[in-house]
């Protein structure tokens, strides 16, 4: 008689540290929710957010020439990445995630998993 139990332990092992998937986006409905977005940031220049042009990807506080808060910059400075998972969690609430950012101040966030994964899927597209 085989024994599975390897195998299932592995398979229970991945998904542990595989961590939550986030949703499927829609680059084309992320384009229409980033207007909330497009208030402080653009991709070609910092305005009253930094440039957000190749964000996914791109390490922390790494836009040239934006003041970032003390908090970020350190962030940037420990090799923080703004992978799909971790801008996720930001536009989920960036007061919980970095309490000194004055984005955290003044957005409250994105509470929609869905609408955070379509403003994702449209920030790879650019």
């Amino acid at each position: 008689m085989r024994s599975f139990q390897p195998c299932g332990l592995a398979a229970v092992g991945f998904l542990a540290l595989s961590g939550p998937a986030l949703a499927e986006g829609d680059a084309t409905k992320g384009k229409a929710d980033f207007a909330k977005c497009g208030i402080c940031h653009t991709f070609d220049k910092n305005v009253i957010g930094p440039e957000l042009k190749g964000i996914v990807g791109r390490k922390a506080a790494s836009a040239a020439d934006f003041a970032y808060s003390p908090g970020m910059k350190k962030l940037g400075e420990e090799g923080f990445v703004w992978t799909p998972e971790n801008i996720d969690k930001w536009i989920a609430n960036p007061k919980a995630m970095l309490p000194d950012s004055p984005m955290g101040q003044l957005f409250p966030g994105v509470a929609d998993a869905q609408e955070r994964a379509d403003i994702i899927a449209y920030l790879k597209t650019q």
